[in-house]
């Protein structure tokens, strides 16, 4: 299994990036024709998640500014978790069952065995994440 915060130090964002739909224009034509547009949804793993929750409980002590990292951190919960309609809750949820716990230690030992340098950088990139639409 893959390291998982150290994938996120690499680059949170990129994942993120790949994980929303994308659409693509089907005719590029500039007459005024109905466009066909084709979406491509990414499957969310419960080992993204672990990672993502996981830096709720890191970086409000590696941050400065608690306010920009909820917010970013709201952001990013709501593109993984598109259909819900409180991603916070959700994934505090799916935390206490008792099928994710061995992904979320997997998790937490990521954190702990990336080392607080790369932990603040993951943490800025959320502080400062920002959706492409």
């Amino acid at each position: 299994m893959r390291t998982l915060l150290k994938t996120l130090a690499v680059g949170i964002l990129s994942i993120s990036f790949i994980a929303m739909p994308t659409a693509f224009a089907a005719d590029k034509n500039t007459d005024a024709q109905d466009e066909n547009i084709e979406v491509t949804q990414h499957s969310v793993t419960n080992e993204e998640l672990a990672a993502i929750y996981v830096l709720s409980d890191i970086c409000p002590k590696l941050v400065k500014d608690d306010e920009a990292f909820e917010a970013g951190y709201a952001r990013l919960l709501k593109e993984f978790l598109p259909e819900s309609t409180d991603p916070t809750t959700d994934i505090k949820k799916l935390v206490k069952e008792k099928s994710f716990k061995s992904v979320l230690k997997e998790a937490q030992s990521d954190a702990k065995k990336a080392g607080k340098e790369a932990n603040i950088g993951v943490c800025e990139d959320v502080l400062n994440y920002q959706p492409q639409n």
